[in-house]
Protein backbone atom coordinates (compact mmCIF):
# COMPACT_ATOMS: atom_id res chain seq x y z
CA UNK A 1 0.00 0.00 0.00
CA UNK A 2 1.41 3.10 -0.59
CA UNK A 3 1.53 6.17 1.21
CA UNK A 4 0.86 8.67 -1.93
CA UNK A 5 -3.14 6.87 -2.93
CA UNK A 6 -5.24 9.65 -1.44
CA UNK A 7 -2.71 12.75 -2.91
CA UNK A 8 -3.51 14.22 -6.17
CA UNK A 9 -0.21 15.21 -7.45
CA UNK A 10 -1.30 18.57 -10.24
CA UNK A 11 1.96 17.90 -12.31
CA UNK A 12 3.07 14.64 -13.63
CA UNK A 13 5.15 13.66 -16.66
CA UNK A 14 4.74 9.85 -18.48
CA UNK A 15 6.45 8.47 -20.98
CA UNK A 16 4.27 6.33 -23.01
CA UNK A 17 7.19 4.96 -25.77
CA UNK A 18 11.22 5.28 -26.33
CA UNK A 19 10.86 9.33 -27.23
CA UNK A 20 7.47 10.39 -26.62
CA UNK A 21 5.84 11.57 -22.69
CA UNK A 22 2.69 13.12 -21.84
CA UNK A 23 2.47 15.89 -19.15
CA UNK A 24 -0.11 16.45 -17.02
CA UNK A 25 -0.63 19.85 -15.67
CA UNK A 26 -4.03 19.59 -13.47
CA UNK A 27 -6.62 18.80 -15.87
CA UNK A 28 -4.64 19.70 -19.31
CA UNK A 29 -2.84 17.00 -20.91
CA UNK A 30 0.50 18.03 -23.52
CA UNK A 31 2.08 15.46 -25.95
CA UNK A 32 5.73 16.05 -25.97
CA UNK A 33 8.42 14.12 -28.08
CA UNK A 34 11.88 14.17 -26.32
CA UNK A 35 13.41 17.01 -28.26
CA UNK A 36 10.52 19.35 -27.10
CA UNK A 37 11.12 17.44 -23.65
CA UNK A 38 14.78 18.66 -23.48
CA UNK A 39 13.76 22.24 -24.58
CA UNK A 40 11.00 22.76 -21.86
CA UNK A 41 13.79 21.33 -19.34
CA UNK A 42 15.96 24.06 -21.00
CA UNK A 43 13.52 26.68 -20.24
CA UNK A 44 12.53 25.50 -16.93
CA UNK A 45 16.26 26.02 -15.96
CA UNK A 46 16.48 29.40 -17.19
CA UNK A 47 13.31 30.35 -15.26
CA UNK A 48 14.40 28.64 -11.99
CA UNK A 49 18.12 29.90 -11.60
CA UNK A 50 18.06 32.04 -7.75
CA UNK A 51 18.33 35.26 -9.53
CA UNK A 52 15.48 34.96 -11.98
CA UNK A 53 13.15 33.27 -9.28
CA UNK A 54 13.84 36.15 -7.29
CA UNK A 55 12.59 38.24 -9.68
CA UNK A 56 9.79 36.30 -10.74
CA UNK A 57 8.86 36.70 -7.11
CA UNK A 58 9.72 40.72 -7.22
CA UNK A 59 7.57 41.39 -9.95
CA UNK A 60 4.95 38.89 -10.99
CA UNK A 61 4.53 35.98 -8.75
CA UNK A 62 4.40 33.39 -12.37
CA UNK A 63 5.87 32.33 -15.68
CA UNK A 64 3.95 32.25 -19.02
CA UNK A 65 5.32 29.23 -20.52
CA UNK A 66 5.00 27.79 -24.19
CA UNK A 67 4.90 24.12 -24.52
CA UNK A 68 5.74 21.78 -26.94
CA UNK A 69 6.78 23.86 -30.01
CA UNK A 70 4.08 26.96 -28.58
CA UNK A 71 1.34 24.67 -28.85
CA UNK A 72 0.23 25.13 -25.27
CA UNK A 73 0.72 28.20 -23.34
CA UNK A 74 0.74 27.50 -19.29
CA UNK A 75 0.17 30.17 -16.58
CA UNK A 76 2.67 28.89 -14.04
CA UNK A 77 2.87 30.52 -10.34
CA UNK A 78 6.37 29.69 -8.63
CA UNK A 79 5.36 26.44 -6.65
CA UNK A 80 3.97 24.95 -9.66
CA UNK A 81 6.96 26.06 -11.99
CA UNK A 82 9.11 24.49 -8.71
CA UNK A 83 6.72 21.00 -8.89
CA UNK A 84 7.68 20.89 -12.75
CA UNK A 85 10.82 21.50 -12.12
CA UNK A 86 11.39 18.61 -9.68
CA UNK A 87 9.46 16.74 -11.67
CA UNK A 88 11.21 16.76 -15.17
CA UNK A 89 14.33 16.44 -13.10
CA UNK A 90 13.37 13.31 -11.73
CA UNK A 91 12.54 12.19 -15.21
CA UNK A 92 15.77 12.33 -15.94
CA UNK A 93 17.88 10.85 -13.09
CA UNK A 94 15.41 7.87 -13.66
CA UNK A 95 17.91 6.89 -16.02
Amino acid sequence: MSIFTDIQFNIRLEQYTFCHYQLNIDDKKIKLTFPQLLQLRNKIKQHTTPENLEHIIQNDNYVLLFIADKKHLEFLEVPKLLDLKEEIECCFYSY
